[in-house]
């Protein structure tokens, strides 16, 4: 007969228990895997094939039960690592949805809003239009397959123990935030530029005609100037976005180095000294 000792099962249970919980932390934090519109069964049971996918190539796991505090630790560390890798690339997206939100203000569109399943908030039919264009830019160019071999790589770069973490992952990812308002602005820089000539345009045309009614012949011109640029604009988009998003797949990659200690984190800006 067969016989199992109860370490034989807590290790088989903590060799798939650790690792499901990171690729579901991945999937939850992720822009395409963890929206909303996707169902929760669905989404569930997508992180449960990834990780018996992955689960076999996984470095040995440590020999603790997976209901010790111990156990616990590694449980929250491993649900913490998927969540920053799935947040890295989350930031792109906020990136893209910051451009249609300038871009939705500067044309006077700002009050077409809608509610967003994806950041559980309202935001601009532009936002929403650019999102849509960025998440089929996402699988068209494949990055979420370069995602998902990224979190494979992580079990190797960061292995499943109780250590903590001890590297600056966390401040590379909150400088790695910045780029929400660098990318968003230099994407909907084409509309912002087009309209301002057009409203200096407009405060010349009222200046030199003062009869005319600025509020009435101001927002058709600004939206319609808008919708045009932004059209002419879209085929050269795709290729900011695509660069964007590969961006965000390395950062993505790099996180568990950074949490480990192993990447090349900017050191954090000390305060003047006092005189």
């Amino acid at each position: 007969m067969l016989y199992l000792t109860a370490a034989e099962i807590n290790t088989w249970i903590a060799g798939f228990i650790w690792p499901l919980t990171r690729v579901l932390g991945l999937i939850a934090a992720s822009p395409v895997f963890g929206n909303a519109r996707i169902p929760r069964t669905a989404r569930l049971g997508f992180g449960v094939v990834v990780a018996i996918a992955i689960a076999p190539l996984v470095p040995a796991v440590p020999a603790t039960d997976p209901a010790s505090w111990e156990g616990i630790l590694i449980l929250a560390k491993e649900l913490i690592t998927g969540v920053a890798m799935g947040f890295a690339m989350r930031l792109v997206f906020a990136a893209v949805e910051m451009a249609g939100e300038i871009s939705s203000l500067t044309m006077g569109l700002g009050f077409a809003s809608f509610f967003d399943p994806m950041s559980q908030g309202r935001s601009s039919a532009i936002s929403q239009f650019l999102a849509w264009i960025a998440t089929l830019t996402f699988l068209v160019a494949n990055v979420h397959l370069l995602l998902l071999e990224a979190l494979a790589e992580s079990f190797v770069t960061l292995p499943i123990s109780s250590r903590l973490f001890h590297g600056g992952g966390f401040w590379d990812l909150a400088l790695w935030g910045a780029k929400i308002f660098s990318a968003g602005l230099q994407l909907s820089l084409p509309v912002v530029a087009a309209l301002l000539i057009a409203n200096v345009a407009l405060g010349i045309l009222t200046r030199a005609a003062p009869q005319l009614n600025l509020f009435g012949i101001g927002f058709p011109i600004t939206l319609g100037a808008g919708f045009l640029v932004l059209m002419i604009s879209l085929p050269y988009l795709a290729a900011p976005i695509v660069n964007l998003l590969g961006q965000g797949a390395e950062k993505a990659q790099l996180v568990p180095r950074a949490l480990q200690g192993q990447g090349n984190v900017p050191p954090r800006p000390q305060p003047p000294a006092a005189r």
